[in-house]
C-alpha cells in the first residue's frame, strides 16, 4: 500500500453525515500515518474530569489550579492517559512528533505539570483514535472525515466547543452550510 497524501500533524473534522456516530461534531488531531495506520487524539471532547482531579487520583500534588478538562481521546485504551504536549520541555519518555509537539505517557510528564514546572501548552486525554491500514483511507473516500493542516493555536488555544468550526473556516467552510448527506453520481 501506498499513501497518496500523509496526515501526520493533520486534523479530521468529522463531516456532518457522521452525525449521531461516535465520532460525530469531532476534531482529531493525527499523531501518526504510515502504511500500518493512522494514530490521533480527539480534541474537543472534554470529560467531567479535570487535570487537578486526575492528578489527584494520581497521588500528584499540584501548585496549579488545573481546571481544564481532560479530553475524551478517542475508543481505544480508554483507561491510558495521553499528554500531548509543545516541545519548550522534554522528557525521557516523550515521543518526538515534529511541529513542535511531542507525545508522553509518562507520571513524570504529569507531575512537572502538577509543580508548574511543564510544558507551557499540553493537553490530558484518556484514550485514543485508531485505523487500521487502509482504513482511514477509505474513511476519506466515503466522505467520513475532511483533513486540514493542524494549527497549534487551535489545538491549544481555541475553546474545545469552537475547534471544529475555526479548523474548518481555515478552509473557507463552514460546516452549517453542509449537508449531512453525500452526493454520488
Amino acid at each position: 500500500m501506498t499513501l497518496d497524501t500523509c496526515l501526520k500533524h493533520h486534523f479530521l473534522l468529522a463531516m456532518p453525515g457522521l452525525a449521531g456516530e461516535y465520532f460525530g461534531n469531532t476534531i482529531s488531531y493525527i499523531c501518526e500515518h504510515n502504511e500500518e495506520g493512522a494514530m490521533g487524539f480527539m480534541v474537543n471532547r472534554p470529560m467531567r474530569l479535570t487535570v487537578a482531579a486526575l492528578l489527584d487520583q494520581l497521588g500528584i500534588g499540584t501548585t496549579q489550579d488545573l481546571q481544564q478538562p481532560v479530553f475524551e481521546g478517542g475508543p481505544v485504551k480508554t483507561e491510558r492517559g495521553f499528554i500531548l504536549h509543545t516541545d519548550e520541555v522534554q522528557y525521557d519518555a516523550s515521543l518526538p512528533l515534529g511541529n513542535g509537539l511531542m507525545l508522553s505517557t509518562a507520571r513524570q510528564t504529569l507531575e512537572a505539570i502538577g509543580a508548574g514546572a511543564g510544558p507551557a501548552r499540553y493537553l490530558v486525554a484518556l484514550g485514543y483514535a485508531g485505523w487500521g491500514s487502509g482504513q482511514l483511507e477509505n474513511e476519506l473516500l466515503q466522505n467520513a472525515w475532511l483533513s486540514c493542516p493542524a494549527d497549534l493555536d487551535i489545538l491549544f488555544d481555541v475553546p474545545f466547543e469552537q475547534r471544529v468550526t475555526k479548523a474548518a473556516a481555515s478552509l473557507g467552510i463552514d460546516f452549517r452550510l453542509m449537508s449531512s448527506q453525500a452526493g454520488h453520481a
